[in-house]
């Protein structure tokens, strides 16, 4: 098997350099951005677990096979054949070609690109492991997802060892109808100015299922999002799931126990509070985070300093538009008064700053799922 890896992540649009920061950060080596906004790194079964372990923004961690140009069926069929599957992939275990992308390219039947990767990768296979040709090789243990990107003709061939996406820390056992995935959320917090003295006030007004709050607490006490779960690399035979209880050993020394934050969250639904006290709980955070139902027109405080980031109603849908302009007006006058607080306001709404009274400081566009979106920064005043 191999020791040493060529690995990427992906993350949605906008998010690379926060994946790669953190990254750099683990003090993982080789950490790049293409062209494509595809984050590439260096490293060895320890660097996977880290890496599936800690990063907050990204979505998945890929080995990357192999990196090679094709124009026709055959030159595909060739450089896949010609990869070192046997290293990677044991006797008997599955290896579904489970996703093919193709952008600009000659290749554009994505279907055909699936079944040419897969009877190449079978071909190299029976020849590595002396099977006799014809008869198949066995599919029937641990799983390998081989993925296939083509963009302008230039293909590279991955495997997965994250299982499902990242975003899933394993906390969020309830969500509303329109949740924020746990890596916006974390990225958005990265964004805000909070993290530099995260002592400050932190308040959610349209907290839904907590998703804002919780991660806010994970990131200010250093708690690794992925402690929770299980990740696909667990089940190839050649890992030694010993470096991954290492490697959470490590991080749950790292978490900051003696540090006090005042995190808070509102909504005007009571079910939408429960669930997020109840996600707070399976994250081990129910006595970090205090949850309220309230309307956001009544919400006040005297604390100065503040950071206040909220992903109120976009208003998707015509019946619903009305009712979130007049929400995105309340939400410019109870917030007025908020002179040294900073304010992070996520919608899809092109028109906020409109409705809400005020022209942001800054805004940064991102995509929650593939729908655009802009980040409003109001930046508060300093205290002197």
């Amino acid at each position: 098997m191999k020791k040493n890896f060529k690995l990427m992540a992906t993350a949605s649009a906008g998010l690379e350099s926060l994946v790669a920061k953190e990254l750099r950060n683990l003090d993982i080596q080789n950490v790049s951005i293409d062209d494509r906004s595809r984050v590439f790194f260096d490293g060895d079964l320890a660097t996977i677990a880290k890496a599936n372990l800690w990063l907050r923004t990204a979505d998945r961690v890929k080995i990357v096979v192999g990196e090679f140009r094709a124009k026709t069926f055959d030159d595909l069929f060739e450089a896949v054949y010609a990869l070192d599957w046997e290293a990677l992939i044991p006797f008997g275990c599955k290896f579904p070609v489970s996703k093919a992308k193709s952008v600009k390219s000659t290749l554009h039947n994505e279907p055909s690109v699936q079944a040419i990767t897969k009877k190449a990768i079978v071909k190299k296979l029976q020849t590595a492991y002396h099977r006799p040709e014809g008869i198949p090789i066995p599919e029937n243990g641990a799983k390998f997802s081989v993925e296939v990107a083509i963009h302008k003709d230039m293909v590279t061939v991955t495997i997965d060892t994250t299982g499902e996406s990242l975003f899933k820390r394993g906390y969020r056992e309830e969500k509303g109808e329109a949740p924020l995935k746990e890596n916006m959320a974390a990225a958005i917090i990265m964004f805000t100015n909070w993290l530099a003295n995260p002592k400050r006030p932190f308040i959610d007004p349209t907290c839904g299922s907590g998703t804002f709050t919780i991660e806010a607490a994970m990131l200010a006490l250093n708690m690794a999002p992925g402690m929770n779960r299980d990740f696909a690399f667990l089940a190839f035979p050649w890992f030694d799931e010993a470096i991954f209880k290492q490697e959470k050993a490590l991080a749950q020394k790292q978490v900051k126990t003696d540090l006090e934050l005042d995190i808070q969250g509102f909504d005007i639904d009571g079910k939408m509070v429960e669930i997020a006290k109840r996600n707070a709980l399976a994250a081990g955070l129910a006595d970090v985070i205090k949850y309220k139902q309230m309307r956001l027109q009544d919400f006040n405080t005297i604390a100065l300093d503040g950071v206040l980031v909220s992903n109120p109603p976009y208003g998707v849908r015509l019946e619903d538009e009305e009712k979130v302009i007049q929400l995105y007006g309340e939400m410019g006058q109870t917030f007025a008064s908020l002179e040294t607080w900073s304010k992070y306001i996520l919608t899809s709404d092109v028109e906020f700053e409109r409705h809400y009274g005020q022209k942001a400081t800054k805004k940064r566009k991102l995509y929650n799922g593939t729908l655009r979106t802009d980040l409003y920064m109001y930046f508060g005043k300093r205290i002197k």
